[in-house]
């Protein structure tokens, strides 16, 4: 192993941490390059991503990393994840995870097809959530249709459907709040921006490169493990 193919790859991975791009444009274009043409050092970022539990992706000729399963260093504990978003209880954790679900499938029907959608409004996530519920509350019973537990999406569909679509203080200026269905999708939409995964230009969500990377290497997976939550 070369001295000098060891510092390439450990200064990508450094940068790839730090939340830097890293792709054919920009700053950090000929670190791109060290990836994209030499084995030895494509070999160590994997590797080393690999032992901090990282996963790497590349998408529009740029890479991009996030947290593996139960990372405690990259990642976030539901505590953190709830004091971030101003949440008290998981059931409201677990009702955001639900609704970027759905911010997803706006743009994917899984992770190889796109919906061909160039953004997305708060007015369009909650009638995309309110679809995906329909056919886990029994309206006319007003009740769950089985037995679950209180922290399965089943539950939380029950708590979304008992949410006002918008409050009296919204209707100027729709706010991330947990006291109707539109803040609940703008807190889910500020977290997606705040990670880089959405930009937001006047009032409308559009995906990232980064967005893009994460999906199409990962949505199956996500969708098979949201899947499973819903129906526990």
């Amino acid at each position: 192993m070369e001295n000098r193919n060891l510092d390439k790859a450990l200064d990508i991975v450094s940068r790839l941490i730090m939340g830097e791009q890293v792709s054919e444009s920009g700053d950090n274009s000929q670190l791109y390059q060290e990836y994209n043409t030499n084995a030895e050092v494509y070999d160590i970022v994997h590797m080393s991503l690999k032992k901090f539990n990282l996963n790497i992706y590349e998408y529009n000729n740029g890479l991009y990393v996030s947290a593996g399963d139960n990372n405690r260093v990259f990642g976030y504990t539901n505590e953190e994840l709830r004091n971030r978003l101003g949440l008290r209880v998981n059931r409201e954790l677990y009702l955001v995870y639900f609704i970027i679900y759905n911010i997803i499938t706006e743009f994917y029907t899984d992770s190889a097809s796109t919906t061909y959608a160039e953004f997305v409004r708060v007015e369009d996530i909650v009638r995309n959530v309110d679809s995906s519920v329909a056919s886990i509350v029994d309206k006319k019973l007003g009740i769950i249709i089985d037995d679950v537990e209180e922290n399965s999406f089943k539950q939380i569909a029950l708590s979304w459907d008992a949410l006002p679509i918008i409050t009296v203080a919204d209707t100027a200026d729709v706010r991330a709040a947990k006291n109707s269905k539109t803040g609940f999708v703008k807190i889910a939409l500020n977290f997606c921006v705040s990670q880089e995964l959405l930009t937001e230009v006047q009032n409308r969500f559009y995906p990232t490169d980064r967005f893009r990377a994460l999906i199409e290497n990962y949505f199956d997976e996500y969708k098979g493990r949201m899947a499973e939550l819903m129906q526990s």
